[in-house]
C-alpha cells in the first residue's frame, strides 16, 4: 500500500464528504479510493469512517487521524516548499476560482504574465459567480467581491471596485436623464443584480455629502451573472450600477453613458481567500502575491465613480 497516497486519500474523503467527489477531485477512479481506505482501515486496524449511501463521516478515531494526517502533509509541504529550488521554481496543480466579470475582463487576459513567471504551475481555473465550497471541491483558493460572511476562513484583502450608475443614450433620451436618486423611484427601469448565493436583490446604495439613498423603483429583469448584467443595460432594459472595468469600454464608444456623477456608492474589498486548514504554499503564494500587484496596477480596477470624465466619450480617470 502507498501508506501517503492512502493518507492523502482519506484526508480528501473527510474534507469532500463523498468517495465520489474524493474521487473526481483526485482524478482517481472510486474503486481506487474505497480500496485504499479500506487498507488503510486494515493497516491502521480502525474504523476511520461511518459510510451512508449519501455522505461519509468520521469516527473519534477517523477524527484523531485526520487532524495528525493533515498537519503531516501540511509539514511535508513546507518542507518541500522550503527547498531552495522549489522557492525559485514553484511547481504543481492550482485549483482557484474566480468571479466571471473579474475573470473575462482582468485575471484571464494578464494570464500570460503569471504563466511567464511560473511555467511549471498548471492553473485549474474555474469562473463563476455561484458559492463555492473550497473544502468539499477541493480549491485552493477563491477570489470574491464583497464583506465576508465566513469568518472561518482566511483572507487577504488585494483591493478594492467601483459600481457607476449608467445606461444608453437611446433610454435617456427616451426617459430623461435622472440629477437625483429619488428620479430612478419615479420615471426609471432598473436592471437589477440577483446575488447568486442568497438570491436577493443586490441594494443600490448612493451617496454625497452624508446624504445616502437605497433606490429600489420598478424592475423588468434581473440577473445574478455579472456580464449578464451589463448585457441588459446595453439592451436598453433600464439603468444599471455596474462594475466601473465592465462597462469603461461601452462608456468610452458612446455604447453607455453615466449617470449621478456625483452620487457614489463605497468601494467594494476584493479579497483572496483560502480554508483555515490549507497550507499556504509555494505555489499558493506566489498567486495570491501575483494578482495582489495586478489589483495594485491594472487600470480597470483603479477607476472611482466620483471621478469626471476627460470628455464625454473618454474612460473614466485613473485614480490617482
Amino acid at each position: 500500500m502507498d501508506k501517503f497516497l492512502a493518507m492523502q486519500t482519506f484526508v480528501r474523503v473527510v474534507e469532500a464528504g463523498t468517495f465520489t467527489k474524493a474521487a473526481d477531485s483526485m482524478n482517481l477512479p472510486k474503486p481506487t479510493v474505497t480500496r485504499l481506505i479500506q487498507t488503510l482501515e486494515t493497516e491502521l486496524q480502525t474504523k476511520l469512517l461511518h459510510r451512508t449511501t449519501r455522505r461519509v463521516t468520521v469516527t473519534p478515531d477517523g477524527a484523531a487521524y485526520y487532524d495528525r494526517a493533515t498537519r503531516l502533509l501540511g509539514e511535508l509541504d513546507e518542507l518541500e516548499s522550503s527547498m531552495s529550488h522549489a522557492k525559485a521554481n514553484p511547481r504543481g496543480r492550482l485549483r482557484v476560482d474566480v468571479p466571471a466579470s473579474l475573470g473575462l475582463a482582468v485575471i484571464i487576459p494578464s494570464l500570460p504574465d503569471f504563466h511567464a513567471r511560473y511555467p511549471d504551475i498548471q492553473l485549474d481555473l474555474g469562473v463563476s459567480d455561484r458559492p463555492v465550497d473550497m473544502v468539499g471541491e477541493n480549491i485552493d483558493c477563491v477570489v470574491r467581491g464583497g464583506e465576508l460572511t465566513d469568518q472561518s476562513l482566511v483572507a487577504r484583502r488585494i483591493g478594492d471596485v467601483y459600481l457607476v450608475m449608467c445606461a444608453t443614450p437611446d433610454y435617456l433620451k427616451r426617459h430623461g436623464t435622472p440629477t437625483h436618486p429619488r428620479d430612478l423611484e419615479e420615471n426609471h427601469t432598473i436592471v437589477r443584480y440577483t446575488m447568486p448565493r442568497t438570491g436577493q436583490l443586490k441594494p443600490i446604495e448612493l451617496s454625497k455629502d452624508g446624504e445616502t439613498h437605497e433606490v429600489q423603483g420598478k424592475h423588468l429583469i434581473s440577473l445574478n451573472d455579472s456580464n449578464a448584467y451589463v448585457a441588459a443595460g446595453l439592451a436598453g432594459l433600464g439603468v444599471m450600477q455596474a462594475l466601473t472595468f465592465l462597462v469603461q469600454d461601452h462608456i468610452s464608444s458612446g455604447a453607455l453613458d453615466p449617470i449621478l456623477m456625483d452620487w457614489c456608492s463605497g468601494p467594494r474589498p476584493v479579497y483572496v481567500v483560502y480554508p483555515p486548514n490549507r497550507h499556504l504554499s509555494n505555489k499558493l503564494r506566489v498567486f495570491v502575491d501575483w494578482i495582489a500587484e495586478l489589483f495594485a496596477t491594472h487600470d480597470l480596477i483603479q477607476q472611482k465613480c466620483s471621478l469626471a470624465m476627460v470628455a464625454k466619450r473618454k474612460p473614466l480617470l485613473t485614480a490617482a
